[in-house]
């Protein structure tokens, strides 16, 4: 999707209601989302001792975010997959919001998610 597009499509979601529930998967991916940001606006800056503010250990806490946000970034794009089927859209429509080149890439990629999630659940991986 091109940056013109992905910010028609932020513009349009922003005049949604925001969700009241702060335990969602969205807002959880937002949180760590946040906080990996927050750490790399902190490299390079040292405290007040000289040392850098960030530590070897703050790296790896944001490391150990990753596989999370995979999983819920998935589960969301599963999801909203789910929601436009559900709307009518058919896997054309579905593969051109996603920047893929055909209905099939989009019925693939859906179909490797689903897997990857049935996966997860099952503790394969």
């Amino acid at each position: 999707m091109a940056r013109d597009s992905q910010q028609q499509a932020r513009d349009r979601l922003s005049l949604l209601a925001p969700a009241r529930d702060e335990t969602t998967v969205a807002h959880r991916v937002e949180q760590d989302a946040s906080l990996v940001g927050r750490l790399l606006a902190a490299t390079g800056e040292q405290n007040d001792h000289g040392r850098p503010s960030v530590l070897p250990d703050d790296v790896g806490a944001a490391l150990g975010l990753f596989e999370g946000l995979r999983e819920q970034l998935d589960r969301l794009e599963t999801q909203v997959v789910i929601e436009a089927r559900r709307c009518g859209m058919d896997w054309r429509q579905i593969a051109q919001h996603q920047g893929l080149n055909s209905s099939q890439a989009a019925s693939q990629r859906y179909q490797r998610l689903m897997t990857r999630l049935e996966e997860i659940r099952q503790g394969v991986r």
